[in-house]
């Protein structure tokens, strides 16, 4: 009973091994992993010399050129109506904005855009995409970050 366990155990580590190199060799792209040999004892160092090679770089490279396709297709920039900026301030910034609740600056008003100006304009973005302080983040609901500066563009537009 014992020896049954032990060439069950053996087996098992034999069949660990033989995963390990497979996947091993499938993230290598030179499939050095595929040749290294085996340290343990003969009988897992055989089993593994004994298993199948199996070339995955094909695979990989198709996967690689997918995710560069679709990485391709996101970084073409959205192209925005002439409007885009004013259309998104009447229907969500304006509630805030023209009032000056929760301490937005008023548009249109210089003194209070004047703080926010001595900072980077890419900074403004930011805030308004990701919110900051009191201000949520804007670019959520289908509200795209392109939308959210052209809008903040729009309101700096009131000030220039």
């Amino acid at each position: 009973m014992i020896e049954i366990q032990q060439h069950i155990n053996k087996l098992s580590l034999s069949a660990i091994s033989i995963s390990m190199l497979l996947a091993l060799s499938a993230c290598s792209s030179d499939n050095e992993a595929a040749t290294a040999p085996v340290e343990s004892d003969a009988t897992e160092a055989t089993v593994a010399a004994d298993a199948p090679v199996i070339d995955t770089t094909s695979e990989i490279d198709a996967t690689e050129q997918t995710i560069t396709a679709e990485t391709d297709v996101a970084a073409e920039p959205k192209v925005l109506t002439a409007n885009a900026g004013s259309a998104l301030y009447e229907s969500n910034c304006k509630v805030c904005h023209t009032a000056g609740l929760l301490n937005a600056p008023k548009y249109g008003d210089k003194a209070a855009w004047t703080a926010r100006l001595t900072k980077d304009k890419e900074v403004l973005y930011m805030h308004s995409v990701k919110g900051f302080n009191k201000m949520p983040a804007q670019a959520v609901d289908g509200v795209t970050e392109e939308q959210v500066k052209a809008a903040v563009d729009y309101m700096l537009a009131s000030v220039s």
